[in-house]
């Protein structure tokens, strides 16, 4: 079982208000310096997936995810189910 220091927890939004981009924030990676900032753009956009990334490997996740949004910004078209599937044994339980 997966202690909560062992995953990172993520969410995929599209900024409403700013460039209309897909965008990722790592809620557990924040600092006092950008958590309000970056919580705040994130409430503000559109909801598309939120989860958790096992902290082992995490690098490996997050370029899966950086990966992600570069398609989904170049106008492809992806479902949760799709990042569900590209994170595979990356996702850890909530």
């Amino acid at each position: 079982m997966l202690m909560e220091a062992d995953k990172v927890m993520f969410e995929i939004y599209r900024e409403a208000a700013y460039t209309g981009k897909y965008r990722v924030v790592y809620f557990t990676e924040l600092n006092e310096n950008n958590k309000e900032f970056e919580i705040n753009r994130a409430l503000s956009g559109e909801h598309f997936y939120d989860g958790f990334i096992k902290n082992y490997r995490k690098e490996e996740a997050k370029d899966i995810i950086e990966a992600l949004l570069r398609r989904m910004n170049d106008g492809e078209k992806l479902t949760p189910t799709d990042v569900e599937q590209a994170l595979g044994v990356h996702i850890a339980s909530k």
